[in-house]
């Protein structure tokens, strides 16, 4: 059937899933809806699934359901004892009603561009893998701006389509996979499920944060080098789709004369993560 599910696992993001809601809220125009233009006439639902939580982030999500009826959304918030992100994503999977599908984390806040454009291109009969131009925010910490500021410019983030914390589907490429596998990193997973000419990225932003200070920022690269092991690990076909995206020497120049201080900070944190052992997902705000 037509259509767009928004599925957004939250593990204890009470603090985090309000603005991520009233991000979706403020797109403009609406797919379904829209105002500015002409709409997208197709429907829309948005998924929250709150897993293994012990705070109120299913209660702060339901608390903006009627603002989702006035938008013409179907809004429905899934409560698991259990955390875990892959289960999570299969519990909104098996809810949702569309075959096109969009995965977004709690602490990504979509610009209100974003979503039309995406389901625009989800349109298209072949398999697609669709994202938006990354924004890599940071707040409060030095080293944590400076390591964003470096981050921002490296091949992997720079170019092709990365879909860190936001990514969707159509529903033939949802056909590439059944569940979500028991791994670290399942945006690396689906992104190398499509080649990178199936990869379309679309002008309108989203900004996706760093972690705060030194000692997270070391434990969530690291989890983040271990996550892309453990796919090439497990399925090995999805290495052809891996391409090589580390600055040569010349590269890495650039990014020192670019900015110094940021490259000091990103270098020295690449480096501590490889000597770090890591024990899965990790977020450390």
């Amino acid at each position: 059937m037509p259509g767009l599910s928004i599925i957004i696992p939250a593990c204890n993001e009470a603090r985090q899933i309000g603005p991520c809601l009233r991000a979706l809220l403020a797109s403009n125009p609406k797919p379904g809806a829209g105002s500015g233009s002409i709409p997208l006439p197709i429907p829309v639902e948005v998924i929250v699934v709150a897993n293994g939580c012990t705070d109120d982030t299913a209660q702060a999500a339901r608390g903006l359901a009627g603002e989702f009826r006035a938008t013409g959304w179907d809004f429905k918030v899934l409560e698991l004892e259990k955390g875990g992100k892959p289960g999570a994503l299969n519990a909104g999977d098996a809810a949702a009603r569309f075959g096109a599908r969009a995965y977004l984390d709690a602490d990504v806040r979509v610009s209100p561009p974003l979503l039309d454009q995406v389901a625009r291109v989800l349109g298209v009969e072949r398999a697609a893998y669709v994202s938006g131009t990354v924004r890599i925010t940071a707040q409060g910490s030095l080293v944590s701006r400076l390591y964003a500021q470096c981050y921002a410019h490296v091949p992997f983030m720079a170019q092709g389509v990365p879909g860190c914390g936001f990514f969707a589907v159509n529903a033939a490429g949802r056909r590439r996979w059944t569940r979500f596998p028991q791994i670290i990193s399942d945006d690396t997973f689906v992104r190398l499920l499509f080649a990178p000419g199936e990869r379309i990225g679309v002008a309108a932003s989203y900004d996706w944060p760093v972690v705060t200070g030194w000692r997270n920022l070391v434990k969530v690269r690291a989890r983040q080098d271990a996550g892309v092991r453990e796919v090439l690990e497990l399925f090995p076909q999805l290495a052809r789709n891996a391409k090589v995206t580390r600055p040569g020497i010349m590269g890495k120049l650039g990014l020192f004369l670019r900015n110094p201080p940021a490259f000091a900070v990103y270098a020295g944190v690449a480096v501590a993560a490889r000597m770090r052992k890591t024990n899965g997902w990790s977020r450390g705000r």
